[in-house]
């Protein structure tokens, strides 16, 4: 499940955004990005392995913080993180799809059938756990079995020659770059964290979760940089740049021809579907968590059934509203400094209260937080000198969220002071 959930849209997704930044060098931003999400993965799994269960990051936070805006405010931050991540995983669905038609690159059909495939995982999501569950089995397969394919074909085809180095001529790509690069690639490996829901529901979690995590971790490494390389075997720099959107699709073009077109194509619909089904159910049970934990409010609406259905609505309402005015590049920004800033508070929490309790060692602690400065950093400079709106609303975003979960959880004691004095 791991490993499906983490191998999928991503790559499909990032691997020009990625090399925009990185240039030449992107393989190796994607290998620094597992392994900084490794170090990241070492707080996550020692708070699984002391408290297994199903509350996954909203569980860390709550032990790491209390009840407290901080808890609220983070996970949060994680949770638009995802819906995010869905917006970018369904727009990367109508660029893919698109290139099976003769159609330009800025069309309108890109956001219409982005918000089409997310009604339509909306709908599965209405219709039962037990639907996601085997859709998610089959696709998982289908989705790593078919990159692994496409990564084997593109190399042999291209006779393992590296054309994005060849072709970078001269030009210098600059460390703020690579890293920015570095960050973006983060969001490939991001999908580890969801392991740590199953706590409760595997055996032997205090070994089994972090295994698991080590595992899919490793795998995605291996298929990330098959992928790399075999895209940048195919097509130069400038190429791989200007496909940014549709990387792999134009990658499969001069090495496999258009049946390689139809095959990468098919996969990538398969591989964003499905993400977007198990991300919209994950991100649903995570809010319908924190509205349990007296975290966030609460309105029904006027809608009847479960506060999970409702949570359900307002994250595809959510994910169809970034899907129709914003492009992947932004999309992929926003969703890197949502998480960014809640790894390192998830890490910087456990070093400050929990450290001792769960066994960490402070200094791996302390590298995760200094790695995800570094690259966050970098990544704030560079989007900052080529699209400050992105900045501007990244930071604004993140102002909101806690003056939020401030103003509601001060209402909420005050209410709490109230009834206990007329009690």
């Amino acid at each position: 499940m791991g490993t499906g959930v983490m191998i999928g849209a991503g790559i499909f997704a990032l691997t020009g955004q990625v090399a925009e930044f990185a240039g030449p060098y992107f393989p190796a931003a994607f290998f620094l990005a597992a392994v900084i999400s490794a170090f990241s993965a070492y707080t996550y799994i020692k708070m699984s392995n002391k408290y297994p269960s199903a509350g996954g990051i909203a569980m860390i936070l709550q032990k790491a913080y209390g009840q407290s805006a901080m808890t609220g405010a983070c996970a949060l931050l994680m949770a638009f993180s995802m819906v995010i991540n869905e917006s970018l995983v369904a727009r990367t669905f109508g660029t893919y799809t698109l290139q099976l038609f003769d159609v330009g690159d800025d069309t309108i059909w890109v956001p219409i059938l982005a918000l089409g495939l997310i009604l339509v995982a909306f709908l599965i999501n209405l219709a039962g756990n037990q639907y996601i569950g085997a859709v998610s089995k089959i696709t998982a397969v289908l989705k790593v079995g078919g990159i692994l394919l496409f990564a084997g074909a593109g190399l042999w085809a291209s006779g393992l020659s590296f054309e994005a180095v060849a072709s970078s001529g001269n030009r210098d790509y600059s460390a703020a770059g690579f890293l920015a690069g570095v960050a973006l690639a983060i969001l490939a490996y991001k999908g580890f964290t969801t392991i740590t829901n199953s706590g409760d529901e595997v055996k032997n979690p205090q070994r089994n979760v972090g295994r698991a995590i080590m595992i899919s971790l490793g795998l995605c490494l291996l298929v990330y940089m098959a992928v790399a390389f075999a895209v940048g075997s195919s097509l130069g720099l400038e190429e791989l740049v200007a496909s940014k959107d549709y990387a792999l699709a134009e990658a499969a073009r001069p090495t496999l021809g258009q049946y390689g077109v139809y095959f990468t194509v098919g996969i990538a619909i398969i591989a964003t579907a499905s993400g977007l089904l198990a991300s919209i159910y994950a991100v649903s049970r995570m809010l319908a968590m924190l509205t349990e934990m007296n975290l966030i409010p609460h309105s029904h609406f006027g809608m009847p059934g479960r506060i999970q259905k409702h949570t359900l609505v307002y994250t595809v309402v959510a994910a169809s509203l970034l899907a129709l005015f914003f492009d992947l590049s932004r999309i992929a920004s926003l969703g890197a400094i949502f998480y960014l800033v809640m790894d390192i508070a998830i890490h910087w929490g456990v070093f400050r209260h929990l450290r001792k309790d769960v066994g960490a060692r402070s200094w791996v602690l302390l590298t995760a937080i200094a790695l995800d400065t570094l690259v966050l950093g970098a990544f704030l400079i560079l989007k900052a000198q080529a699209d400050p709106l992105i900045i501007i609303t990244a930071v604004a975003g993140i102002i909101l969220i806690f003056v939020f979960e401030i103003f509601y959880l001060g209402r909420r004691r005050g209410e709490k002071g109230v009834q206990a004095a007329q009690s």
